[in-house]
């Protein structure tokens, strides 16, 4: 039996199906938790809207925003959310490549590879 035919077209459909929907899902709720817990703690606040202030610096590295959603801030969770609805797509690349390999088709393995590629480049540059 070939390792081609242990895993599907439609095996492949329904685990990316599975993980596009799981992943948004999953994003989603930490988003919420984050911004309930952002509002119970900041809602009372008034908003400044005279100046522009950016993102702590702390949001602009992975550590730092792990490091501020494991301290239960909630921006820092909200943020952590953001970073898995991003990576959501990005593991459905890396899993298809897999598939790919698996199905021994390496006109997609390439293809696949290179989409992950620039996808990775540009999450990296920003």
């Amino acid at each position: 039996m070939l390792i081609r035919d242990r895993i599907s077209d439609e095996q492949v459909d329904t685990i990316i199906g599975t993980l596009l929907r799981v992943g948004v899902i999953a994003a989603s709720a930490v988003v919420f938790l984050g911004a309930i817990i952002y509002l119970v703690r900041h809602g009372a606040q008034p908003p400044q809207i005279s100046t522009f202030h950016g993102e702590p610096a702390q949001y602009k590295s992975l550590r730092g925003i792990i490091v501020s959603a494991f301290s239960f801030h909630g921006s820092g969770i909200i943020m952590l959310g953001l970073l898995l609805l991003v990576l959501t797509p990005i593991t459905r690349v890396l899993f298809s490549a897999v598939a790919f390999v698996l199905q021994r088709d390496r006109l997609y393995v390439v293809v696949t590879l290179i989409v992950l590629a620039v996808l990775i480049v540009n999450l990296a540059r920003g």
